[in-house]
């Protein structure tokens, strides 16, 4: 992909509606921003005072001038709800891993009691969603059956279902979607962004809600050599294109959430870059989902090989996320976030 950067809006450009995807804002200041428009070879990025935007759209015409301000009202308020949740605030998203094998909890509640007991201390802690796996996808991970996986998690869901949490299944399988939608989860956070067959209908016809994950390759191969010409904007496109396929199919904009996937398919670098364009990803009209928590950047950039000790870089991962107002916050540590999180908007609180 050719990345051409350029002063001024250019003129003469085209629209058509096979480009939605691929127009995205970025907010650089207050009132200025850049934009990403596609060409024939990659993508032309010119950064414009808003105001700028919005008039050489009008010059341009068509449907122009109503994509752009969309992107704009998206950038500029983000979604306040998903699945049911209010998100005026940052919301938790807890983590559940029935495996033997994630990178940093795996095995500790690989036993249904375990789980249980884990997850309904999650929902005490304060989270408003609680995610449920039972495959690991850590880099290297060798996938599981079916039904081993179905075997892990519909205990977990049938136990907290009901005891003030959203519940979420972390399956990229249709199967396990289903399963675990009928046993009481209304959220899939799929790393592969239902691109399986029948993936999508599975989640329509249930009137679920989802989690659209980017990930370069496959957990197998994903970390072997990743390679982006501009992470945060192919990241954000693959995104708006994925959240588009699910439309076409009955899958509504109001019922999806998107997730660039720190760590999936990315180096530090990527990762460092992705995490500093968040505020793109509300150009897509959904509410957006960080999960960095104690994950191997953090490890690499501050020295820290142990997951137990990867807290700190995930609180400050948290709270730029939060600045940039990203609404879902997936975590292991909940009650830790939670007080960060409350801290952090006192702070800001401007009114006493």
């Amino acid at each position: 992909m050719k990345i051409t950067r350029c002063p001024d809006l250019p003129r003469g450009f085209v629209y058509s509606a096979d480009h939605r995807a691929a127009l995205h804002l970025n907010p650089t200041k207050v009132e200025r921003g850049e934009l990403y428009l596609p060409t024939a070879d990659g993508v032309m990025i010119v950064e414009a005072e808003i105001s700028e935007i919005k008039d050489w759209a009008a010059a341009v015409g068509g449907d122009l001038p109503k994509v752009i301000a969309a992107l704009i009202e998206g950038v500029s308020h983000p979604c306040r709800t998903f699945a049911g949740l209010f998100l005026s605030e940052p919301i938790v998203m807890g983590v559940v891993n029935v495996t033997p094998d994630s990178f940093h909890d795996g095995g500790r509640f690989k036993n249904p009691e375990g789980a249980i007991s884990h997850g309904l201390a999650l929902i005490k802690a304060g989270v408003k969603i609680l995610d449920i796996g039972g495959e690991s996808t850590r880099p290297g991970a060798k996938p599981v059956s079916v039904e081993e996986e179905i075997d892990r998690v519909l205990p977990i869901i049938e136990n907290v279902v009901g005891q003030g949490a959203v519940i979420s299944i972390d399956t990229r399988r249709v199967a396990v979607m289903q399963a675990a939608l009928a046993a009481g989860a209304s959220i899939v956070n799929d790393v592969t962004a239902l691109s399986g067959a029948g993936a999508v209908e599975a989640v329509r016809d249930a009137g679920a809600s989802v989690i659209l994950m980017h990930m370069q390759g496959s957990p197998q191969t994903m970390q072997a050599d990743p390679s982006y010409d501009h992470a945060p904007y192919e990241v954000a496109a693959y995104l708006a294109n994925r959240v588009e396929g699910c439309e076409r199919l009955g899958l509504s904009r109001d019922r999806i959430a998107v997730d660039p996937g720190i760590g999936f398919g990315k180096s530090d670098t990527h990762n460092f870059a992705i995490l500093n364009a968040l505020a793109m990803l509300h150009g897509i009209g959904t509410p957006v989902v960080l999960g960095a928590s104690r994950k191997s950047f953090i490890g690499r950039t501050a020295g820290v090989q142990n997951t137990d000790d990867r807290l700190p870089g995930t609180i400050a991962a948290t709270l730029h996320a939060v600045r940039q107002g990203v609404q879902i916050h997936r975590v292991h540590d909940a009650a830790e976030i939670r007080q960060a999180l409350e801290i952090w908007r006192l702070c800001g609180d401007t009114t006493g």
